[in-house]
């Protein structure tokens, strides 16, 4: 008897690895012949090394000529007629979106889509008002009694059901893409001066000028600390930060600017706190389960997403968006509490083994898998 086909359809090959590998690993150990649709970079022999086979596409996450977007429609329709599969997984806005219409065009019944998050179109109310009504019609349209979706935060779930995008059986909430609590464990805080570490893609909208900004209102104030940006500008992102930006806050000993790392384990052992001030329509973003998971404290956001990894006053405080000060003082209040920094780390630490293991993501997604697959009544 053959295997069942998983076809998962992602815009990079760095986010599956990032995000999904161990799902992809997860699923073929359950028994599916999984392959990857995504445009190959640099990851192409970690997928193949994982036993998951490669599909490679030419795509833009960040691209507006409808010519070549209406092309990534046909390109991924062609691989759903040739591989047949009986489950697409999409993953992120853009493959939901253009993954739902390959399958209406092809036929294809059996469908996850895994909304990481509703990014800009919906977070920023200043912005994107047009795009984000085309884009909820085209939820209502594509998704509504097709398939599963998948939300990893209620304030996401909640907005596709008042817009009657889904129905709520259609619906599961799995919180983030989870971590791996073996990979990423507490270790002791390192002596001298406290490191503040923001790790993200180097977008305006995760919160970087406000970062910078409290890092100049905590150095005038004479609060002894560093200030680390981890990351690069992602080109394709209209809200990408500038490298001549980036270059001249690190020139003037605002912050440190220690590029991308793929070590992030060793980025938090040498991290005093962990800090994301994002206004980006997140999931769960993922550095902040691999900071709970390292015992580190947390300062982010009161935004969809990011009050799901921290509950304020437990194991990392939460500030309201856009707001410099409020950043600072928060930082401020942890820097200031080496104790209660550390135990708000412990708690975190807690928090991610009880929540947010990586095991229990890929269980949930293979049960959506599962019931996507029983036949109908």
């Amino acid at each position: 008897m053959s295997r069942p086909k998983l076809l998962f359809f992602v815009t990079e090959d760095w986010y599956f690895c990032s995000h999904r590998l161990p799902l992809g690993i997860g699923a073929r150990a359950a028994g599916f012949d999984v392959a990857v649709a995504t445009r190959v970079n640099r990851h192409a022999d970690a997928i193949r090394d994982a036993g998951l086979r490669l599909i490679p596409l030419e795509l833009s996450r960040g691209g507006r000529n409808p010519l070549a977007e209406w092309r990534t429609v046909l390109a991924i329709a062609r691989v759903l007629r040739q591989e047949r599969p009986d489950i697409l997984h999409n993953v992120a806005l853009k493959p939901v979106l253009y993954g739902s219409l390959a399958a209406r065009l092809t036929g294809q019944a059996g469908v996850v889509n895994a909304l990481a998050g509703l990014g800009h179109i919906f977070a920023d109310e200043r912005r994107a008002g047009r795009l984000r009504q085309l884009v909820k019609l085209a939820f209502r349209w594509l998704l509504r009694d097709h398939g599963q979706v998948i939300v990893q935060n209620p304030d996401d779930l909640r907005l596709l059901l008042e817009t009657r995008a889904i129905r709520p059986e259609q619906a599961t909430l799995i919180r983030g893409s989870g971590v791996d609590l073996d990979r990423f464990r507490p270790t002791p805080e390192v002596d001298g001066v406290p490191v503040v570490t923001l790790a993200a893609r180097l977008l305006w909208d995760k919160g970087v000028g406000e970062f910078v900004a409290a890092a100049e209102r905590l150095q005038a104030a004479g609060v002894r600390a560093r200030f680390v940006l981890v990351g690069e500008p992602d080109a394709e992102n209209h809200a990408a930060i500038p490298v001549a930006q980036l270059d001249a806050w690190r020139a003037a000993g605002v912050v440190e600017w220690w590029g991308k790392r793929t070590d992030m384990p060793a980025v938090l052992a040498q991290s005093h706190l962990a800090c994301l001030p994002s206004y980006y329509g997140e999931g769960v973003p993922k550095v902040l389960l691999e900071a709970a998971a390292a015992g580190r404290a947390i300062v982010t956001t009161d935004m969809p997403g990011c009050r799901e990894a921290v509950a304020d006053g437990d194991n990392g405080l939460l500030v309201p968006p856009r707001d410099a000060g409020a950043l600072a003082e928060a930082l401020r209040t942890l820097l200031d509490d080496p104790e209660r920094r550390r135990h708000m780390g412990r708690r975190g630490r807690q928090r991610a083994e009880q929540e947010f293991g990586e095991d229990a993501v890929v269980r949930q997604t293979l049960a959506v898998y599962r019931n996507l697959r029983k036949p109908a009544a």
